[in-house]
């Protein structure tokens, strides 16, 4: 069963656990707004769904292991469920893999054009998709 925990409510010893076996996952803004994706007791993801502006929602650092890649579609049917919950009206999404575009198409999240909320860490490649939450 999928269980999505924020990260600052996690066992400091299966944080660190995950953030060392995934060093390119950032601590800082998963614990201020992020959450673990558990599967089986142990932390196999990540993300940070973070209000930009009114009810409109960023969904960054999204991650899962490899081992659990599958699971996927999944998870982001999940967090869209907890951006509901949050009453979300819109959720954006920068992917920089083909693979994540074409699962965010099949899950009817829109391309969008040119850089939304674009800040010094942002990689400039990939593509922004939203998603209308009703």
């Amino acid at each position: 069963m999928m269980n999505l925990i924020r990260a600052n409510q996690v066992s400091v010893e299966k944080m660190e656990a995950f953030l060392m076996n995934n060093e390119n996952v950032k601590k800082d803004g998963l614990m201020k707004h992020g959450y673990v994706v558990e599967l089986n007791d142990k932390i196999e993801g990540c993300f940070v769904l973070e209000e930009m502006d009114n009810e409109m929602y960023w969904l960054k650092q999204l991650y899962i292991t490899k081992n659990e890649a599958a699971k996927l579609p999944v998870l982001l049917e999940s967090i869209l469920v907890l951006a509901k919950e949050q009453h979300a009206k819109k959720v954006y999404v920068h992917s920089h893999q083909p693979v994540v575009d074409i699962i965010l198409d099949a899950l009817q999240f829109h391309p969008q054009k040119g850089k939304l909320f674009v800040d010094k860490h942002t990689n400039q490649e990939g593509n922004w998709w939203s998603y209308q939450v009703s």
